[in-house]
């Protein structure tokens, strides 16, 4: 597939943030383009994917799943490529998690009937309901198959709203796959993340633990201790990310806490572990969807003694992750009006980060 040199722009008095727009509002025959993932693959390619949406900026619709792929570290980029396409349905939220073991793929995604709101789902008034598909790369993301229903295995009768992600899934030490989810509970419509995982290499998937509610999009970590740390939307009033701790490996989770230095605008979050063992995170950080602001912690999340914004202005969803190299980039949504004008890559150092 023929790679596209895109043309870097530098932040003004630092060489070491580069931006580069992947995904571009009005181009390549979409309206949109929402919801970032970023992933390193076991050979260290970037796999950039994201919802390309025909026909307007809302969750509803023709919607599909795209993908950029990347070999030589975020410099150039193939063309834009459909992953995940039904018709004038939804295929959205890309969750993908990659098997360090085999060096597999799984890319978790949600579909639903295009005519349905996502309103109607959580009313039970659809014309379907929310559905769970697994697609697998085994070449390094070149090529992916045909998607899988794996509803019944992840998602319970009485939940109604169901996302994957978005953002992407972990491999913890056992070899475990865990994706972080969400749902809205049929008859009390209350919101709660969870998770699924996989002890069989992707082959089959169960659901987790499930969080206290008003709790939303999440992503999570395995820490130094092999504790897992959910860090989620909050839907408490209190403009503060939610979070939750397992000790048994996403099967139960504790008591909701919120992380005062951690604003947010109710949006979702990236939460990443670096090859430190430090942890690395971004949102909006305000009460607006803008500021796009990355942090890092080095003592396993309980404070965030550095931090840098990458984006003034509109942003929106991102998505972090490091080469083995250990060159950070954050694939997220921004804009000069609106975030949704573009899904930009940022690829940043940590000297970057913590140059003030």
């Amino acid at each position: 597939m023929f790679a596209v040199l895109l043309a870097p722009t530098l932040l003004a008095g630092s060489a070491q943030l580069v931006h580069h727009d992947l995904f571009v509002q009005g181009t390549e025959g979409y309206h949109t383009f929402r919801i970032p993932s970023l992933l390193v693959t076991s050979k260290g390619t970037l796999l950039a994917f994201c919802e390309g949406r025909k026909h307007g900026v809302g969750d509803s619709g023709d919607i599909d799943v795209v993908l950029r792929r990347s070999r030589d570290g975020g410099k150039t980029w193939t063309r834009l490529r459909v992953v995940a396409d039904d018709g004038a349905n939804t295929v959205g939220n890309p969750c993908p998690v990659v098997d360090a073991q085999t060096g597999t793929i799984h890319l978790l995604l949600t579909w639903n009937h295009g005519k349905d709101r996502e309103s109607q789902i959580r009313e039970g008034t659809s014309r379907d309901t929310r559905r769970v598909w697994i697609l697998r790369s085994d070449d390094d993301g070149a090529t992916w198959s045909k998607p899988r229903d794996i509803t019944k295995e992840t998602k319970d009768p009485h939940w109604a709203w169901y996302a994957t992600g978005p953002g992407i899934g972990i491999q913890l030490r056992s070899g475990r796959l865990v994706i972080p989810c969400d749902h809205t509970e049929a008859k009390t419509r209350a919101m709660r993340s969870h998770v699924i995982f996989s002890d069989d290499g992707g082959i089959t998937w169960q659901r987790g633990g499930v969080v206290d509610e008003k709790t939303n999009e999440c992503q999570l970590v395995e820490l130094s201790d092999s504790t897992l740390l959910l860090n989620m939307r909050s839907y408490h009033g209190k403009n503060r990310r939610a979070i939750a701790t397992s000790r048994d490996a996403g099967l139960t989770w504790s008591k909701v806490s919120f992380d005062d230095a951690l604003i947010e605008p109710v949006c979702q979050a990236s939460l990443i572990r670096l090859h430190d063992g430090t942890l690395l995170f971004s949102n909006p950080a305000s009460r607006k969807r803008e500021k796009l602001t990355v942090r890092q912690s080095e003592d396993q999340g309980k404070t965030w003694s550095v931090h840098r914004c990458l984006h003034e202005g509109p942003a929106g969803y991102s998505c972090l992750a490091q080469l083995p190299s250990g060159e950070l980039f954050c694939l997220y949504e921004r804009g000069g009006k609106a975030y949704t004008e573009s899904i930009t890559l940022a690829r940043f150092s940590l000297g970057w980060l913590k140059e003030q």
